[in-house]
């Protein structure tokens, strides 16, 4: 059990100080996994940047992910009886929405390149993990050193499934019993935008880096 993300925060860099020295970025869900993140990437001394990558769901059931979308790629697995013309216009949809996205948390800033770097991809908790693992799909093509998922609490199905694509997860906590994520945390209240650009600009003035030049 967590006292809140802070907390989980804490917890969870102790099992990451081994990347401390390697050249890293830290990636994290908006918004649950940002204050998570933001103590993270304080702790290791990297910089820390959205995951802004959404799931493409298939036609008859949109909560099956049969790809993923970022603000500059995409990462489709074939399937039958999947139009063209249906990822074409749910690519679109969702990258208008990620630039919206990108625009409200980071204004006009560049996101760091993670070719030859370690990526620690962080949210709050996973309970299936498919849109996770499309969005590590993404991630792989940019040709990353190594790929980290680093999560407070997984469901062991979860846990399985992302292993396969990744060189580590840390999860300090895979109950046998799982509620949902929000159960394993005393306050699990909503993060809001205003918090997630909070923890953005406070890590960024600890790092010495310019505010983010919001509008």
């Amino acid at each position: 059990m967590y006292i809140d993300r802070l907390d989980a925060g804490e917890k969870l860099v102790k099992h990451l100080r081994k990347y401390q020295n390697d050249p890293g970025v830290v990636l994290a869900v908006p918004r649950g996994g940002v204050p998570i993140a933001y103590v993270v990437a304080k702790e290791l001394g990297f910089p820390l940047n959205l995951l802004l990558a959404k799931k493409i769901g298939h036609p008859h059931n949109k909560e099956y992910a049969i790809g993923a979308v970022s603000l500059t790629d995409s990462y489709i697995v074939p399937h039958e009886n999947v139009p063209e013309g249906y990822i074409e216009l749910e690519t679109e949809r969702i990258r208008k929405k990620l630039r919206e996205i990108h625009k409200k948390f980071m204004g006009d800033t560049e996101p760091v390149p993670l070719k030859d770097k370690t990526v620690i991809v962080i949210d709050d908790g996973i309970a299936t993990g498919n849109t996770l693992m499309a969005a590590i799909g993404i991630i792989i093509k940019q040709e990353p050193a190594k790929v980290i998922i680093a999560v407070p609490v997984a469901t062991q199905s979860a846990i399985q499934k992302l292993a396969r694509l990744v060189d580590e997860i840390i999860c300090p906590l895979i109950p046998s019993n799982f509620w949902g994520v929000g159960a394993f945390y005393e306050n699990f209240e909503q993060v809001s935008d205003k918090e997630v650009i909070y923890y953005l600009n406070k890590l960024r003035a600890e790092l010495g880096q310019p505010e983010l030049p919001l509008n």
